[in-house]
């Protein structure tokens, strides 16, 4: 059995990480001429063209871009081994890569991030805060917290928690266009859409009665924080989270509806690439993250 050249398979990862055959050179310490031999060796071996190559742009293939991501996971899950070999022997330390929501970032991720970096002085963190779905593996993320209802994927998924939405306008709004006591009545309503959460919003009664409401308005975007001046401005009802509309709540900036109807929750969810093998260090903020957002996310989505 012929073994798989890994060393391509990781030059290949390497030049469709910083686009050039001279970029990958320069990162991992080899020269040109080796980067190119690889590629070619490996394009030789599977018997396609992995880059479509011009003197002003190098761009994958049709048949190379579903391998990229072979590659990097190839790449990970060495780097992955290399490190727990060596956490084995050592307190977790190093860098970890965390993704989250901008606004649940600020107010539930950051603090916590503080709190571990305490308890866990050899470890580094870049946070990324970002209401962009970002692409894991591709960006090389090691965590990723997310928001939204998951399609099927590759990806390590936990459920962390229900985050609950509140149905709100503002009380001029409501005025002037009167206050729906039913969820069906919201589609004679101008609706503001969140669009990382797809599909209609839910709703269950008390005696388990289930409607659901098409989405339709002036406003949808891919922030619940960018939605608030639209909100506030009286455009709509929409619905968000209890993090983002709490103190608009309190101080009677706007007012919660449909209070007999409960909106279907959303899940917080922890995503890891596929490979089984992490480091220690992201194991350790995996466990923490696990055990501190469970409750706290909870209590602070009321």
């Amino acid at each position: 059995m012929r073994l798989p050249d890994l060393e391509a398979w990781a030059i290949f990862a390497a030049v469709v990480e910083h686009r050039s055959f001279s970029g990958a050179a320069e990162a991992i310490g080899l020269s040109k001429a080796t980067v190119s031999k690889a590629i070619g060796r490996l394009e030789a071996h599977l018997g396609q063209s992995l880059f479509h190559r011009t003197s002003r742009r190098l761009a994958l293939t049709e048949a190379g871009r579903p391998l990229a991501d072979h590659a990097a996971r190839i790449v990970a899950e060495a780097h992955a081994a290399e490190e727990a070999a060596r956490d084995a022997a050592s307190a977790p330390a190093g860098r970890i890569r965390l993704a989250a929501p901008m606004a649940f970032g600020i107010a539930n991720v950051a603090p916590l991030v503080a709190d571990f970096l305490l308890a866990h002085p050899g470890i580094e963190i870049d946070l990324h805060l970002s209401d962009a779905r970002v692409d894991i593996v591709a960006e090389g993320f090691d965590i990723a917290l997310r928001i939204a209802d998951l399609p099927d994927s590759s990806l390590r998924a936990r459920r962390l928690c229900s985050i609950a939405g509140h149905i709100v306008a503002t009380p001029a709004y409501l005025a002037k266009h009167g206050e729906p006591t039913h969820p069906g009545q919201l589609g004679e309503h101008r609706l503001l859409g969140y669009s990382n959460v797809t599909g209609p919003w839910r709703f269950q009664g008390a005696d388990g009665t289930e409607v659901s409401v098409r989405v339709a308005g002036p406003l949808t975007a891919n922030s619940g924080d960018a939605m608030l001046p639209a909100l506030l401005a009286g455009l709509g009802i929409t619905r968000l989270p209890g993090f983002i509309v709490g103190a608009h709540l309190e101080s009677g900036a706007l007012a919660a509806i449909l209070r007999d109807w409960t909106p279907a929750p959303v899940g917080l969810h922890l995503l890891t690439p596929p490979s089984p093998l992490r480091p220690a260090r992201v194991e350790a903020l995996i466990a923490f993250l696990a055990d501190r957002l469970r409750d706290p996310c909870a209590a602070r989505a009321a």
